[in-house]
């Protein structure tokens, strides 16, 4: 039985960790609740540690799934950070949405102390991580994905090595920005529905199965029409999202203007008292 660990034991991280455990790996978790930690355990088994340093002991592969950049630094990097533990030739696997910047820094990090990373952050929200139906995006090393694929697949749909490491985090922007510009076309239009008299649930039942079709549309529409929005993903974290891409497009010398626009949008619906709104929420502005 491969020994593995999970580091942050959130919305995403509790349930990844878990297909982890059922897919027959032996899993230690850490999390900086250690209340969260106990309650995993009580759920799937495996063993927690108080540490990350502790939790990473002898595993062969390491998963991260915090907030942010600073978050994923003290848990890897700090004292008591998973690097500081980690057996030679082990592999980090950080499925944390993060900056480009941070996957590379810890990468060289990595290799000088002889160990491996790869930068997989997922989409799919919190149903696709309790279902095990996650897409990933990766960047890294053929070898080093090819090592940790099949524990991957245990909570995955679809994964994919998409170039160097770094790629993953860059597709991950890709994402959500196509996801910021989506949901706010469906807001306008259900808005726009609204307001002409049209009952827009006949309407979307209609237009979903031609070119105006998404996941969004199908997904949220009905919750969006109910002013429904406390489930999903939140509205802050969308925001650290598209401030991560906007920052990596002033350095790469892309214009994003709609990404821009709707991130103020959301910015709206923050100040609205929606910050753990659901993204869908743009429509509450309207």
């Amino acid at each position: 039985m491969k020994k593995v660990s999970f580091i942050g034991l959130g919305v995403m991280g509790f349930p990844m960790a878990g297909h982890l455990q059922n897919s027959g790996y032996q899993v230690t978790v850490y999390n900086r609740s250690p209340k969260k930690a106990e309650s995993w355990v009580q759920q799937y088994g495996g063993t927690m540690a108080t540490t990350p340093a502790r939790a990473v002991k002898d595993s062969d592969i390491v998963f991260v799934c915090v907030g942010n950049d600073d978050d994923l630094r003290q848990v890897v990097l700090g004292p008591n950070g998973a690097f500081s533990g980690m057996k030679a030739k082990a592999i980090l696997v950080d499925h944390t949405t993060a900056s480009a910047t941070v996957a590379r820094e810890l990468a060289h990090k990595a290799a000088s102390i002889d160990l491996a990373f790869v930068d997989a952050p997922v989409s799919g929200g919190e149903a696709g991580a309790v279902n095990g139906q996650l897409t990933i995006m990766v960047g890294g090393e053929p070898s080093t994905y090819s090592a940790v694929e099949s524990a991957i697949q245990s909570y995955a749909k679809f994964s994919k090595l998409l170039g160097p490491v770094g790629s993953g985090q860059l597709a991950k922007m890709m994402n959500q920005i196509c996801i910021a510009g989506v949901v706010q076309g469906l807001a306008e239009a259900l808005h726009f529905g609204q307001n002409a008299g049209l009952d827009c649930t006949q309407v979307v039942e209609v237009i979903s199965q031609g070119a105006a079709g998404s996941w969004q549309m199908d997904n949220r529409h009905k919750t969006m029409l109910n002013n429904e929005y406390d489930f999903g993903f939140a509205v802050d974290w969308m925001r650290k999202d598209l401030d991560i891409a906007l920052t990596e497009a002033k350095n790469n010398g892309s214009t994003l203007p709609l990404t821009a626009l709707v991130d103020q949008f959301y910015a709206d619906v923050q100040k609205n008292g929606g910050s753990r709104w659901d993204t869908s929420s743009l429509l509450t502005r309207l």
